[in-house]
């Protein structure tokens, strides 16, 4: 294990460095475009008979199972530390459209994926049920900020903006899994349970989740007004990550959701009464580190795993037109949200467009369809899911930070223009 944690992180660390000093990507997009660079080399030099290195690296790869890796390790700390830098007042001025994002935007978009993915499929000679094809719109509905972010802020996108791209892309991971969660149960069930039955339970993972991360945030907030030693202070967090990720699954409620609540008291309550400067910049100091190198690491998973995915046109057509169908359920989601806000507040040029774009897919999506049961379906799901990642990622993150420079260079703020 030791050997293969070692191995993957100074392959991942010389394919940062590649894309920093040669590339010049943006570094998560950066990182993903080098790690597929990569694997396109290694299948080159099989079909030209050298396919020593491929295979080994592919064994590499195969002894890592993402979604376990990602699903219940990295989502929970990448989730801790971007809640733990977002301003709690910027959240409350715009908890109307990040809120209609965050839930009925999932469930809007799993819905209409879900249908047109069931008609795309039908045109292809592939029966697939339609539960399954719900559970398609499920995993592939969460947004990815990580990519975008960093391209909004070359770009001098709004704070509004920005605001709701993160704060809608912290809370609708933790959704979409709730929903994919509650639709897998149904299919391993075999049967469709109550709509109430269904309501419980996902109340229950997800007004669970927010009350179990209010308690956990709450009580280390309490436990580091109570010292003033930074070394602690840190760990404290870590192990609120680490050890309420635990005690959420034992708990049955979202951990994702739980992490969310649990940064935001930290970053705001903790960061603004119970740290003084030091602590602050130690904490800020570890966590974005830790963000960064974990990131670095799931972009890098996400190139490389294209060595272990069949390849077909037929896949690569059919998440084509997917591609289309996601970016139509983004902007049924989007354009009530932004309409509605409108009437209470200013709307920067060109928000419904750029919320549009910007709703990047990214890992969370590729975990959840590695979770599917083996079969057919599956199959299926893992190679389109995984295509529509990367072509979102590749196109859309981008070309972000061209359309946000368009829509706003003549005015950047304006009332009556959210589209």
């Amino acid at each position: 294990m030791l050997e293969l944690v070692a191995a993957f992180i100074c392959l991942t660390s010389l394919l940062t460095y590649v894309n920093f000093r040669f590339i010049g990507l943006p570094p998560t997009i950066g990182v993903m475009v080098t790690a597929l660079m990569f694997s396109l080399l290694l299948q080159g030099l099989s079909f030209l008979g050298y396919p020593g290195l491929e295979e080994r690296v592919q064994e590499l790869i195969g002894q890592i199972d993402f979604g376990d890796l990602l699903m219940n390790w990295m989502l929970s700390f990448l989730l801790f530390a971007g809640a733990l830098h977002v301003n709690f007042n910027d959240v409350r001025s715009y908890r109307w459209p990040i809120g209609l994002l965050a839930t009925v935007g999932v469930l809007i978009a799993t819905t209409v994926i879900g249908s047109l993915a069931y008609w795309i499929f039908g045109l292809f000679g592939w029966h697939i049920s339609f539960l399954y094809c719900l559970l398609f719109g499920a995993l592939i509905s969460p947004t990815d900020p990580i990519a975008v972010l960093g391209v909004l802020r070359t770009a001098n996108a709004s704070k509004p903006l920005k605001t709701t791209i993160v704060g809608e892309s912290l809370f609708n991971d933790g959704t979409a899994v709730v929903v994919f969660t509650v639709l897998l149960g149904i299919v391993q069930l075999g049967e469709t349970p109550s709509l109430s039955a269904t309501a419980m339970l996902f109340a229950h993972e997800a007004i669970g989740g927010v009350v179990f991360g209010g308690l956990i945030g709450y009580l280390v907030y309490r436990m580091i007004k109570s010292i003033e030693q930074y070394q602690i202070e840190v760990m404290l967090t870590l192990a609120l990550v680490i050890g309420g990720s635990a005690m959420a699954s034992e708990l049955h409620v979202s951990a994702p959701i739980a992490m969310v609540v649990a940064g935001l008291i930290i970053g705001n309550l903790g960061r603004n009464k119970a740290m003084n400067e030091m602590t602050r910049r130690y904490m800020d100091g570890f966590w974005e580190l830790l963000d960064d190198m974990l990131n670095a690491l799931l972009f890098a998973l996400i190139g490389m795993e294209l060595l272990l995915l069949p390849f077909s046109w037929l896949h690569l057509l059919a998440a084509s037109g997917l591609a289309v169908a996601i970016l139509l359920s983004r902007l049924l989601t989007v354009a009530p949200a932004i309409v509605l806000l409108r009437r209470w507040r200013t709307v920067p040029r060109g928000t419904i467009r750029i919320l549009t774009w910007g709703g990047l897919r990214g890992g969370v999506s590729v975990a959840l369809a590695l979770a599917l049961p083996l079969g057919p379906e599956r199959d299926l799901i893992l190679s389109i899911t995984y295509i529509v990642v990367l072509s979102s990622i590749l196109f859309q993150g981008l070309t972000i930070g061209k359309l946000v420079k368009h829509v706003t260079k003549d005015a950047p703020v304006e009332a009556e223009q959210a589209h």
